[in-house]
């Protein structure tokens, strides 16, 4: 049950569906942004992806999951492949540069829905990308 999930999650992120990702997430999902503060709920995490879309289009590939027999952990790896659209508050000014970043997502999850999601890249290499 958590693989497929993740594999919801991740479909709902490729289709630019915010909506089928919240359907993926316990109401008091805990989200650990990249080198940012963690946030708490389905609202902050509409906002975070509300904020996402207007500054990035990306699209995962490569991805590989993986997940325990019970359900309840799980991890993802993948490369997004991504355009830079609008600059994002303390970030390089944006100006539509492409960027391919291999990255990973950590999952906790009950009852069939995510209650923790930790994404992972490395920031630097971003930067260098789109400078």
């Amino acid at each position: 049950m958590g693989r497929e999930v993740i594999e919801r999650y991740f479909a709902a992120f490729n289709a630019g569906d915010t909506e089928g990702m919240l359907a993926c997430l316990a109401t008091d999902v805990e989200h650990h942004v990249n080198e940012g503060q963690i946030r708490v709920g389905k609202v902050k995490f509409a906002e975070f992806c509300a904020h996402m879309s207007h500054c990035y289009e990306e699209n995962l590939t490569d991805m590989v999951i993986f997940a325990n027999d019970e359900g309840t952990r799980g991890a993802a790896e993948y490369i997004v492949n991504g355009t830079y659209k609008a600059t994002d508050s303390g970030l390089p000014k944006a100006g539509g540069q492409t960027y391919r970043l291999p990255a990973g997502s950590f999952f906790s999850m009950k009852d069939g829905h995510i209650t923790r999601v930790v994404t992972y890249y490395n920031l630097a290499d971003w930067v260098r990308q789109v400078s």
